[in-house]
């Protein structure tokens, strides 16, 4: 069983997993039960940012249109348009020795889709987490669960893979956005269409 994770929280994945290459970034989630006169489609992504937190082309930003990273250091699973069942809901699988050197931070986010017609938003969303774990084996390495402390955000970051003194650390952000995945893909100097 890996760390549970509070909010602000880092912690090592280097220092309990010498060697750790290959992890999966599982993310999750369930929806309310609220009539919002459409389907809830959430979707994961992986922003791979430099020193600066921003990405310096537009192929650093992993997600349902965009599945692989030309390094093939990041992999998008692919879209689940419905959350249903238990476990991960979509998943991003990294592998640490790939990552390019300008790389210093990996954001992982989810956005609701079409929020704003779909009249939707974090606040209809429950037990969301994300997690990491080791490909090689199976072993969680950390947890953390979002708290239920969203009401009108349409994008989360759920936390950050970070590289310090050598080290790989994630960072639990738990941070809102209005906006939806436009306003992340500012955030990340992104140009959106």
């Amino acid at each position: 069983m890996g760390v549970n994770l509070t909010k602000g929280q880092k912690v090592s994945l280097n220092k309990n997993n010498p060697g750790l290459k290959d992890m999966v970034v599982g993310l999750g989630w369930d929806v309310n039960r609220y009539d919002t006169g459409g389907a809830f489609d959430l979707d994961a992504a992986a922003f791979l940012l430099t020193e600066n937190g921003k990405i310096s082309r537009t192929e650093d930003f992993i997600f349902y249109g965009n599945l692989e990273h030309p390094s093939g250091a990041v992999k998008h699973l692919g879209d689940n348009l419905t959350g249903v069942g238990d476990g991960d809901d979509e998943q991003i699988v990294i592998d640490l020795s790939l990552v390019p050197e300008n790389i210093q931070k990996i954001a992982f986010t989810v956005t609701i889709y079409d929020a704003e017609v779909r009249r939707q938003n974090f606040g209809q969303v429950s037990n969301a987490f994300i997690r990491i774990y080791n490909k090689a084996n199976g072993e969680e390495l950390l947890r953390y669960d979002l708290g239920e402390d969203f009401s009108i955000e349409t994008a989360a970051v759920f936390g950050e893979l970070y590289r310090h003194n050598g080290e790989w650390k994630f960072n639990a952000i738990g941070s809102g956005y209005q906006g939806g995945l436009a306003a992340l893909c500012e955030n990340y100097g992104v140009d959106v269409d």
